[in-house]
């Protein structure tokens, strides 16, 4: 493909620099690819119509995109849904636990403690040159975690008791529609049962005190969360009525319900919104995008020279150190057992091995720009976010980087550099406590949103496309590596 510039195709075109950028950005000039800052156009692309132009393509993954997030309001349902949609593509459950054969060409996921998965497809022809294609991302977010005795009382209010999990904008989840879900475990004759439930019509409201009673409120309020974040549930009920209503949904007795691992979610549906339907805004973006779209990749990626391997994880707003988190053995041992059962040298294949470690970053804030790096800085709908942090919270470095661009490029998806400004400290995401584990190439990237950690946040309907097609593309690509030289190829 040969490509001319931005003011090569505003001569071709008869339109200003500005506005050839502007078409490139917003997706209306077929093939035109995103190099660092520069757009690079087809030399034979058309004039793009200057009427609205709404993407369906994008529409229509932002609305399966949707529909997964109403679907998967805690990690354990999530996963439990990305299993199903591995069962209906041909894989098949493995255990942790059990014996099996492991073979090339064989399809196959493992789940440990339900909240976290790892899906692999064994190319057929792989061999001690192979290695594995890796996609993590994580299934968790910041929400109300219900506490073991769940039931309070203030005055004739029936409360929930609960904590915070992960670092949450508080007041975002405040008067909103708080509902249910996570994971029971019953006690069953000599057995312990476990039971994923999302119970989306038992609802419940934290309330905000009245403007009348705290007229500084705008002004700035520190949120207590002991005593502003707990649950209004009923009022003038008996002794334990979560509780009880618990009991009564699984058809056991109080006494039954061993313990259990319950959130409250915010169960709004997500939208998609804007002129162009630009916009996609939903509970829980962070990180049900990076899942969604690197599991159609997996689905959709094909590969017979090399091991694809998608890790959702658990646990991540939270640190991570769990037996489901990114810093456990799971990966390792996961690996290390498919080489075994393949009789493929393990340390070859870690190797000749490429880790994409997927979670959302932050886009430009349209009120805020001042908290974006000048220079490197991210924007809805223009492409994937390759994240850098000098403190080596990203795992991303020059090869990496390098490497996933070319990846772009081949999909001629678009992408951008991002950095925190050095006067702000970033967070952190998996790469970095998976290299601990398993050490091989890695980077860090995203799709950009705001309002991170809120209970609704916003992205770029256009960005879920490009996301799908670059973790497609990412599956579908054998990187080579020889010495200091690298080749990607399919």
């Amino acid at each position: 493909m040969k490509y001319i510039s931005v003011e090569e195709a505003g001569k071709k075109f008869n339109l200003s620099a500005r506005s050839v950028r502007n078409y490139c950005s917003q997706g209306r000039i077929a093939g035109a690819v995103l190099k660092g800052k520069t757009w690079l156009i087809p030399i034979d692309a058309s004039k793009p119509d200057r009427s609205i132009s709404i993407d369906n393509e994008a529409i229509k993954d932002s609305e399966a995109l949707i529909k997964f997030i109403n679907e998967s309001p805690t990690s354990f349902v999530a996963i439990k849904n990305v299993s199903d949609m591995l069962f209906k593509n041909e894989f098949i459950e493995l255990f942790e636990n059990k014996k099996s054969s492991i073979e090339k060409g064989k399809k196959f996921f493992f789940i440990r403690n339900d909240s976290s998965l790892i899906a692999i497809n064994v190319g057929k022809n792989v061999s001690s040159e192979s290695g594995f294609n890796i996609v993590t991302s994580h299934a968790d977010s910041p929400c109300l975690k219900i506490k073991p005795e769940c039931d309070g009382k203030t005055d004739i209010y029936n409360k929930i008791n609960v904590s915070v999990y992960g670092g949450l904008i508080l007041p975002s989840f405040i008067d909103r529609p708080l509902a249910v879900s996570g994971r029971i475990i019953t006690k069953e004759n000599d057995k312990l049962v476990s039971h994923i439930v999302n119970y989306p019509d038992l609802v419940s409201v934290v309330p905000n005190v009245c403007i009348h009673f705290n007229t500084s409120i705008n002004k700035g309020y520190e949120y207590n969360p002991q005593v502003d974040m707990q649950v209004l549930y009923s009022q003038e009920r008996d002794e334990s009525p979560l509780l009880k209503e618990l009991a009564k949904r699984l058809k056991v007795k109080n006494e039954d319900i061993s313990n259990f691992d319950l959130y409250l979610y915010n169960k709004e549906s997500g939208i998609i919104w804007g002129e162009n339907k630009e916009y996609i805004s939903s509970p829980r973006l962070d990180d049900l995008e990076c899942v969604y779209t690197s599991l159609k990749g997996l689905i959709e990626g094909n590969n017979d020279n090399n091991i694809n391997v998608l890790y959702i994880c658990d646990n991540e707003e939270v640190g991570s150190s769990s037996i489901v988190g990114a810093d456990s053995d799971f990966l390792f041992r996961t690996l290390k057992r498919v080489s075994k059962d393949l009789k493929l040298d393990f340390d070859l294949l870690i190797a000749n091995s490429f880790l994409v470690s997927a979670d959302n970053a932050h886009a430009v804030h349209p009120n805020k720009g001042e908290l974006s790096d000048k220079d490197n800085r991210l924007y809805m709908n223009k492409g994937i976010a390759i994240k850098y942090s000098s403190s080596l919270s990203y795992t991303t470095d020059a090869v990496s980087s390098a490497i996933f661009q070319k990846i772009c490029d081949n999909a001629s998806i678009p992408y951008q550099f991002f950095t925190n400004r050095s006067d702000i400290r970033g967070g952190g995401t998996l790469g970095k406590y998976l290299l601990t584990q398993v050490s091989m190439l890695s980077v860090d990237v995203g799709l950009s949103q705001l309002a991170m950690h809120s209970s609704y946040e916003t992205a770029g309907s256009t960005d879920v496309k490009y996301a799908i097609k670059v973790f497609k593309e990412f599956y579908s690509s054998n990187i080579k590596i020889d010495k200091d030289n690298y080749e990607i190829r399919k």
